[in-house]
């Protein structure tokens, strides 16, 4: 399954243009063209990464993040921005960013960018002793023998620890979805790894 990514730009071409660039380059973007539109996609799911504009015509990027920050959401974000002045870079850094870039940018960086905050988010992926790598998960140096639906589902909920994750979520990893497939699917994960994936009654998954 392709990458997520959340842009929020309110320069429609240049919004557009980078979601067309990125997308060529294997990524799934959404975008949102205003702050407001930006919390109504973020209430329909998770993102792997945000790239925010800080300047928005209703609202503050940085201001977002801070937000997003104070409701426990650790996706890593980047900023964009034609703001260089240290102030704002400071405020961006100290709202919770891992990257800025200052326009106008080459969109090839901002690939590269994003790739590497994917490519750290998986070596970083750790419950435990449990550790996720190159798409297999380990317990200390012996591979946790898991199914491809298996290990996408528990990648998503170590991905999304704290989190409820829906049961519709979770059915986007499944041929056959159902609530009794999805029921045996997170049993057997228990058993396989140990570690206590609590059901949310009506809503779905989740893993303090």
């Amino acid at each position: 399954m392709r990458s997520r990514i959340l842009l929020v730009e309110d320069d429609k071409l240049l919004a557009q243009s980078l979601k067309k660039f990125l997308e060529l380059n294997g990524l799934s973007v959404d975008v949102a063209y205003s702050f407001e539109e930006a919390i109504d996609k973020l209430d329909e799911g998770k993102y792997d990464v945000y790239v925010l504009d800080v300047n928005l015509g209703d609202g503050d990027g940085i201001e977002l993040l801070e937000d997003l920050r104070r409701f426990k959401d650790d996706t890593p974000t980047i900023f964009i921005s034609a703001l260089t002045d240290i102030h704002t870079i400071a405020r961006g850094f100290n709202a919770g960013a891992e990257d800025y870039l200052k326009k106008p940018f080459d969109p090839e960086e901002l690939v590269v960018r994003i790739k590497a905050r994917l490519k750290k988010q998986e070596e970083e992926l750790r419950y435990g002793d449990i550790v996720y790598r190159e798409g297999r998960f380990f317990k200390g140096e012996q591979e946790i023998e898991l199914g491809e639906v298996q290990r996408n589902i528990l990648h998503k909920l170590l991905r999304n620890r704290g989190r409820v994750v829906t049961k519709e979520e979770l059915y986007d990893y499944m041929l056959n979805p159902s609530p009794l497939a999805l029921r045996v699917t997170i049993n057997k994960l228990k058993k396989k790894t140990g570690i206590d994936i609590k059901s949310v009654r009506g809503l779905g998954y989740t893993i303090d």
